[in-house]
């Protein structure tokens, strides 16, 4: 019950950051969005994703994306509009995409994976945490494709102050 709340509030989320012309509107519904994703993460099991994806989306990327709406705003007073109206391309390929989508699952066959017969609720229920093992993955076997990342993170990051610095000036 709980996932198909969660599935819900993404999609009714998502759409409605779609179709909105207020940006900050679209912002905050893409935090709802990702935030939707954590919890079916949480749900799943991949309790490593779920941190990653709070960590990384909600709390980096979309922290930036708002930050340079709030900061980038030439008009006072007024909400920022997005200048997109074509709405029916995004509904059409959005609806395309899910039809596709709905194919591919419905012709998969879950049930001849051998790792999914095998699985018993009793052993998702008992299931331990994977950052431990991911974590000494992440500093020892991974640690240089770790660091790249972090540095190009930090790099958008400045790009990002930078940017928003150089919008006020103007």
């Amino acid at each position: 019950m709980l996932f198909y709340i969660f599935a819900a509030l993404a999609i009714l989320s998502g759409g409605y950051m779609v179709l909105t012309r207020n940006l900050l509107y679209a912002g905050f519904s893409l935090l709802v969005t990702l935030l939707s994703i954590a919890g079916i993460y949480v749900l799943l099991f991949a309790d490593f994703i779920a941190v990653t994806q709070l960590m990384v989306y909600v709390g980096g990327v979309l922290v930036l994306i708002l930050f340079g709406i709030m900061l980038s705003s030439r008009v006072h007073n007024q909400s920022v509009l997005s200048e997109s109206v074509n709405k029916g391309w995004g509904v059409l390929i959005s609806l395309l995409t899910l039809c596709g989508l709905g194919y591919t699952i419905l012709k998969a066959n879950f049930a001849g994976l051998s790792w999914l017969q095998n699985a018993d609720t009793e052993i998702l229920g008992a299931q331990k945490s994977t950052v431990q093992s991911i974590g000494i993955k992440l500093m020892t076997d991974f640690v240089l494709p770790f660091e790249i990342a972090s540095l190009l993170l930090l790099i958008a990051l400045m790009g990002a102050a930078y940017i928003a610095t150089d919008n006020q000036k103007v």
